[in-house]
């Protein structure tokens, strides 16, 4: 089967926060694109035993990218309630979720860019540890990048789309 969605990876390779951003962005606009095109059923359709759909995996990352960008490293949100899970309420608008992955990406993209420095450490420790901004866009490339995989299954099965 050709790929039908398939585009280079990042040749961004000037510096370590400007790397490290555009992988991570370059996995992010893969999850969109994963649901774009796709009709709001097709989004919520779930085709794994998980209860997982295109849009519960980006409903998940929106509330990653929250949780790690604006709880840990800037120390916001502390009364939010994290509900990490990739089903989606009865009810809930399929463009207000993809709307709002996008504004979490806006925020989280401000926050690295505000703190700006890798080795900085998270204004919240993680189990017990202050790591830093470098350990967290090494974590959450590699949790966008596999969610995506998840989604790149899940869009072949809808309508036969391949590729990154």
């Amino acid at each position: 089967m050709a790929e039908t969605q398939r585009e280079p990876v990042p040749r961004v390779d000037t510096g370590e926060l400007e790397t490290a951003l555009a992988f991570l962005d370059f996995s992010r606009s893969c999850m969109l694109k994963k649901a774009a095109g796709l009709s709001d059923e097709q989004l919520q359709r779930v085709l794994v035993d998980s209860g997982t759909s295109i849009l519960g995996l980006v409903r998940h990352l929106t509330m990653s990218e929250r949780w790690w960008f604006g709880y840990h490293l800037l120390g916001l949100h502390k009364d939010h309630e994290w509900d990490f899970e990739m089903t989606l309420p009865v009810g809930t608008p399929v463009r207000e979720v993809l709307e709002d992955y996008r504004a979490a990406i806006d925020e989280s993209n401000a926050a690295i860019r505000s703190v700006g420095d890798p080795t900085a450490p998270l204004a919240r420790q993680v189990d017990g540890e202050r790591l830093s901004v470098r350990w967290m866009l090494a974590h959450m490339g590699a949790e966008v990048a596999r969610h995506v995989g998840h989604a790149d299954i899940l869009r072949e099965q809808l309508d036969g789309t391949t590729g990154r």
